[in-house]
């Protein structure tokens, strides 16, 4: 196939790149040239912005799109609008963030999706996921019967910048004392490999229609202990409350990466997947996924600021105060 990809240099961009050139497929990637620019030689790059310098792209064909950088209508339309007769296909990476609600478990690709007040406006931060599911919307109005909606969770393994999933890697390997959020926590993540092998085979079927792809389910007691199993130093888990961890105003996701609160957002690692497992998704084990993700942090400068994580200096001071909380609790 002849393929097109907005973006394409960095995480899932990069891996759906890799899939399509070892699949044999022709290949463009259309990026602003911010990383990774001596990446796939074998590609033609087009480098430009999607906001102002879409033309760039008049003139030539391809048989399918796969847009993994769209965040607002606005910038989607200008897209779509540009290559709904130069394509055959637009394949379009949404998020499970769409959803009106995320508090209930199990939820499926027909559920209620998050809708605007007002849909003039762009606010990623207060609006990410009614945006995606507006772009979404605007993308099937432009190519009704053409499109295919991918809805990822977490995506992790290397080169997820993110850091949500790789602080864990990252911070068992160093050994000691870890703080860990309760163990029977949910987790639901998926390898930026198997998505990417995934959506290029979607893409090569013309698949289209909207499939979640969030991945296995796992508990927090299953992550660490596989993080265990790979690290050369000694660790302890520490196995805090959620109370405790209110208590001190831990932050969810970000600060403590993987812990939701259970009044949150807890159906974000509850997303039914039957229909993406059905169409062909297969998942690697996760010591797999843990392995090659410590390997890659492994490989970044010493220096460079993590995105996410406990600071090991508000790590110590929480297990200080939980060791002290248990210390003064009465004996029986």
């Amino acid at each position: 196939m002849n393929l097109l990809i907005l973006g394409g240099t960095r995480f899932l961009g990069k891996a759906l790149a890799e899939v399509a050139l070892d699949r044999g497929h022709t290949l463009t990637l259309f990026h602003r040239g911010q990383h990774s620019q001596d990446a796939f030689p074998e590609a033609e790059h087009i480098v430009g912005d999607r906001e102002n310098e879409l033309e760039l792209l008049q003139g030539r064909t391809w048989d399918a799109v796969i847009d993994t950088c769209g965040f607002v209508p606005r910038v989607v339309r200008a897209s779509v609008e540009l290559l709904k007769d130069r394509v055959g296909h637009y394949t379009f990476i949404s998020s499970v963030s769409v959803y009106e609600d995320l508090k209930r478990l199990q939820v499926k690709e027909d559920a209620p999706v998050a809708i605007l007040s007002d849909e003039s406006t762009e606010d990623v931060t207060q609006h990410y996921g009614a945006l995606k599911a507006l772009c979404e919307k605007t993308i099937e109005a432009a190519m009704p019967g053409r499109a295919l909606h991918i809805r990822p969770g977490l995506i992790v393994g290397p080169h997820d910048y993110s850091d949500r999933f790789t602080y864990w890697p990252h911070r068992i390997a160093q050994g000691g004392e870890v703080l860990v959020p309760p163990k029977e926590g949910r987790v639901q993540v998926i390898d930026v490999r198997d998505l990417a092998a995934w959506i290029i085979d979607l893409v090569e079927k013309q698949t289209v229609g909207t499939f979640h792809a969030s991945g296995s389910d796992y508990t927090m007691e299953q992550l660490v202990d596989v993080c265990a199993r790979l690290s050369s130093n000694p660790t302890k888990f520490t196995w805090v409350t959620e109370p405790f961890l209110r208590e001190q105003q831990v932050g969810e996701w970000i600060e403590l990466p993987l812990w939701l609160q259970s009044d949150s957002l807890i159906g974000l690692f509850a997303i039914d997947n039957t229909k993406a497992f059905a169409s062909g998704l297969k998942t690697r084990p996760l010591i797999e996924t843990v392995r090659d993700t410590l390997a890659w942090d492994q490989s970044r400068p010493p220096e460079e600021k993590r995105k996410a994580g406990l600071d090991p200096a508000r790590e110590a001071e929480l297990l200080r105060l939980w060791h002290s909380r248990d210390a003064a609790a009465p004996r029986p």
